[in-house]
């Protein structure tokens, strides 16, 4: 549960956002992927959630595949929900109304392969390798760290997947020599080939190669993103509502991963022991979108540098940025 002090800390801006615009009618659903970073919307809608935002509580649940939450962000179905943040931006510049309001990752993509195998990105030429999502966020970040190294994808043999489970599955049963993985994908699929006496690790981490290709470390890879139509209802005051919830929530799963990932294994369809280990390897923020603006910018420069496309054509204007 969110403590004493956290929550009276937070009743003055409640207040004022409860005042002055008017909750979503019934619990809101905070949607995200079967990712680390849903694991804080899992906890907030679990605890003291602001009744300025949503007067009867909120409710998670996962999005499965990239389709499916762009298909209910298309149809109005999904108003607040964890995205890739150039999806986010894409959706903005095509005037579908989508805002950012935070960052919840500081990146969490890890190539995943048996010990001693993979000696940095330049070690997977040659290789068969599993990816999820075929033109989407893991995909355009290999893309961008091969180039880097000198090398494009037809240097590897990469076989994509529809889901991570799927890319999993393939590492496993040793279709491929190597998988890209986010969290907690590699922390299940280096727990379930311990179990089976096949070890596997995180032979790259990708957010320290990002550093050869935006001069940083830092993926800011994914965020919640509302529709135009509840930013409207709540205002800013229920916004900023919303960030301090799940600052608090973060501050939870700090303090108690094992009570946080315990609450969230249901919806993930994970063993609780898996969420709570790929916890201290997913980077997990909560910074207002204005404030990973900079990181953000060079995210989006660095997938549009091939095809401006990826982020809708060019990079959102200050309205993206809800907070």
């Amino acid at each position: 549960m969110v403590d004493r002090r956290t929550v009276i800390t937070a009743l003055p801006l409640l207040w004022l956002a409860g005042t002055r615009f008017a909750a979503a009618a019934g619990p809101l659903v905070l949607w995200g992927p079967p990712a680390a970073p849903s694991i804080i919307l899992a906890q907030a809608a679990a605890t003291a959630f602001p009744a300025a935002v949503a007067a009867d509580g909120a409710t998670f649940r996962t999005w499965k595949t990239p389709d499916e939450m762009r298909a209910g962000i298309s149809s109005g179905s999904m108003e607040a929900v964890v995205v890739p943040t150039y999806v986010a931006a894409n959706l903005y510049n095509r005037g579908l109304g989508l805002r950012l309001v935070n960052v919840l990752t500081d990146g969490l993509l890890y190539v995943v392969a048996p010990p001693g195998t993979v000696a940095g990105i330049t070690g997977l030429k040659g290789k068969r390798v599993a990816v999820p999502f075929r033109n989407d966020m893991p995909d355009y970040i290999l893309r961008r760290l091969l180039a880097s190294a000198g090398l494009t994808p037809g240097d590897l043999d990469i076989d994509y997947s529809g889901t991570p489970p799927e890319a999993v599955q393939m590492l496993l049963a040793g279709r491929v020599q190597a998988a890209l993985l986010s969290e907690p994908a590699a922390s299940g699929a280096i727990a379930r080939a311990h179990a089976a006496g096949k070890p596997l690790a995180r032979e790259v981490n990708c957010q320290q190669a990002w550093g050869s290709v935006a001069g940083r470390t830092t993926i800011p890879q994914a965020g919640l993103a509302v529709s135009e139509k509840l930013a409207a209802r709540i205002g800013v005051p229920g916004l900023e509502a919303l960030q301090a919830c799940l600052v608090a929530a973060l501050q939870v799963v700090r303090r108690d991963p094992g009570a946080a990932a315990a609450a969230a294994a249901p919806a993930f369809g994970l063993p609780a022991a898996v969420l709570e280990q790929s916890l201290a390897t997913s980077n997990l923020v909560v910074r207002t979108a204005s404030a990973a603006r900079d990181d953000l910018a060079m995210l989006f420069d660095v997938l549009a540098k091939d095809d401006p496309r990826i982020i809708g054509g060019r990079q959102p204007d200050t309205r993206f940025y809800a907070l």
